[in-house]
Order: C-alpha cells, then structure tokens, then sequence
C-alpha cells in the first residue's frame, strides 16, 4: 500500500500516482493533501486511488483508512484466489460436459439439451451430476456464477 501526498519534491503526487497505475494497475494507494478540491479528488478516484484524505485529519483516521484498504485488498485476493480455483475446476469438464455445462446455466432443461444432442435424460442428468461435482458447484446460482467468470463465455440457446 502506498500513501501519496499532493505536494511532494520533484514530482507532484497526480503525476506519481498516474505512473504508478501504468506499472502496478493493482498497487493500493491513498492520496494526502492539505491543498485538495473536489476536481483532484474525482481526478484521483478516476486514476484509481483507493482514497483521498485531506489534511488535517486525526492520526487515528488515517490508521482506520489504512486497515480499510488493506481489509478491501485481501478481499478482493481471496476472491481472486477463488475465480481462480473455479476456472481450474471448469478446466476439468469433458467437451461434453462443457457443452451441457454451457446449454444448462444458459436455460436449457435437460430434457431439450437430451434431444437436441441425441442423448437420453438420463445421460444428460449423469453428466450435470459430474459437472457439480467437478465444479463443487450445490446449486444452479452457483454454475452460473462460475460460468460468469471472467474470460468465461456462455453459450446462449440455440
């Protein structure tokens, strides 16, 4: 985590804060200024600061802000670290379990999915049933939400 004051020696901290955002996108950082508006506080937001606190604030404020920060981080990792595990999990379906995985968290039942592939329901509820497993998925809401993955296309219907 990086904490930025406006005003600094040599290199202001917009201009700072701009390179850094090129170079580590996912770097935290929180602006510091005593000489702020609501123009560079937007500007800061909009190139990714996480905050932008102006002076004077109370030591304890900041502290809070940089335990929130650091809170909203690990979040956002542990929810990394699970999109990842999923993909790999989805990485394990057949084709053919892929195909049914995408005809049914796109609304197909499985009797329209068994006669569309010329299979029987039977067949079609055995594979739905290894697709839960592989994916640890319980429910349907959570097929989807791991079909809406990023970098996870759907098939629509046919």
């Amino acid at each position: 985590m990086m904490l930025l004051d406006v005003r600094m020696p040599g290199m202001s901290g917009m201009i700072l804060l701009e390179r850094l955002r090129a170079e580590h996108p996912s770097l935290p950082i929180v602006i510091i200024t005593g000489h702020g508006d609501i123009d560079m506080a937007v500007r800061a937001l909009k190139l990714g600061a996480m905050d932008f606190i102006t002076k004077p604030f109370a030591s304890q404020r900041l502290l809070d802000l940089v335990q929130q920060v650091l809170m909203q981080v690990m979040k956002r990792s542990k929810a990394a670290e699970r999109e990842r595990e999923e993909a790999e999990r989805l990485a394990t379906l057949t084709t053919r379990e892929r195909e049914i995985f995408d005809r049914v968290v796109g609304g197909e039942s499985n009797k329209a999915i068994a006669l569309d592939l010329g299979i029987s329901i039977r067949t079609v509820e055995s594979h739905r049933a290894s697709i839960m497993e592989k994916t640890k998925a319980r429910t349907l809401a959570e097929l989807v939400r791991i079909a809406l993955l990023p970098n996870r296309e759907v098939e629509p219907p046919a």
